[in-house]
């Protein structure tokens, strides 16, 4: 799954963005939060994962005000959510 207009145009939405003049950024953004929200915690889809996709979006609210080094600590338990909801267990246990 890559990041679509739709997604942008959600941040946008959520942050008051009214403009189109940073729309590349912001995918660009939105792209690197999603793959690290994804190196972290395990893969899964921005539209069918509700927590998932709104770290990528809250990640990418840190990141675009310049305060991504906040962001680990602010969201720290929910990360931590997200990657114990995509851990598979295996219906057997031998």
């Amino acid at each position: 799954m890559t990041i679509t207009t739709a997604h942008v145009e959600e941040f946008k939405d959520d942050n008051r963005i009214s403009h189109s003049s940073e729309d590349k950024k912001i995918t660009r953004m939105l792209e690197a939060s999603y793959a690290d929200i994804k190196s972290r915690c395990g893969a899964f889809e921005i539209d069918s994962n509700a927590l998932g996709k709104d770290l990528v979006y809250q990640q990418t609210r840190y990141r675009f005000n310049d305060m991504l080094e906040y962001f680990y600590d602010n969201f720290l338990s929910e990360i931590n959510n997200l990657g114990i909801s995509l851990i598979e267990v295996p219906d057997e246990v031998v």
